[in-house]
């Protein structure tokens, strides 16, 4: 039995190709969370969804559900991105940017800070063509913040030093410290001040001040392995497309 229709937004995390022209989309939505959504001959050249129904596409959707299943019955596209898409190490990071957010979100859950941030990540890469390693680290540590793994580092988590000495960012219990404060178990992550400053930032400042914040080369690699190391630690696994990502970048570095 049809449901009632429901109009919302959505970005596309993923898309699925079933039957013959049909698509199986997974789209984060503000309202319903996370959904798997059935768009009906999506693939068909003439078909007014088929532009909402790729990666990357943000839409608003009219749905129903049928059964277990939503189903896709009117879309209209506001933003496809079209900056990432051209760029094709752009493109790969943020394929990676949709994988973890999939990872992270769920069903029925409000999902409007989640869609918001990778809303503005996809924005600050394809058209304010920001440092991708800035947008990365960002978008990392902020995504994990939101989904409950926030870092304690407003001063070393074990002396209590506002200013820790030669600070390390520990990715297994989730906390900044002296170096020579550091717990066994832990995985160290060494910081200079300004990286600190810049996590510091990107965890506590508002939305839309995220990527106002500026690392030379050297300090924005600390911090974005240190960023790389907590997701991997905290969520307990690894990304394909983060892994081709950076097989891209190997022949640049």
């Amino acid at each position: 039995m049809q449901s009632a229709k429901i109009v919302t937004s959505g970005l596309v995390l993923r898309e699925t190709e079933t039957k013959e022209a049909d698509k199986i989309l997974t789209v984060l939505t503000p309202d319903l969370g996370k959904i798997a959504l059935i768009a009906r001959g999506a693939r068909r050249r003439s078909s007014r969804i088929a532009a909402a129904s790729q990666l990357l596409a943000y839409s608003e959707l009219t749905v129903y559900k049928k059964g277990n299943w939503y189903m896709l019955d009117e879309a209209s596209t506001r933003e496809l991105f079209d900056g990432v898409r051209q760029d094709f190490a752009c493109l790969s990071l943020a394929s990676y940017f949709v994988e973890l957010t999939e990872a992270v979100s769920g069903e029925g859950e409000e999902s409007q800070q989640l869609l918001s941030l990778i809303l503005n990540a996809l924005y600050a890469l394809g058209t304010l063509k920001k440092d991708p390693l800035q947008v990365k680290t960002a978008f990392e540590l902020r995504l994990l913040a939101l989904c409950g793994f926030e870092p304690l580092c407003d001063g070393c988590a074990v002396c209590g030093a506002e200013q820790p000495e030669a600070p390390v960012f520990d990715v297994v219990h989730g906390v900044v410290c002296c170096r020579e404060c550091r717990e066994e178990g832990g995985l160290a992550m060494p910081l200079s001040l300004g990286a600190l400053a810049a996590l510091q930032h990107i965890l506590y400042c508002p939305p839309k001040k995220l990527y106002s914040f500026a690392l030379d080369t050297p300090q924005l690699r600390l911090l974005g392995q240190a960023a790389e190391a907590f997701v991997a630690t905290q969520l307990e696994r690894s990304f394909r497309t983060l892994d081709f990502y950076k097989s891209i970048l190997l022949p640049q570095e």
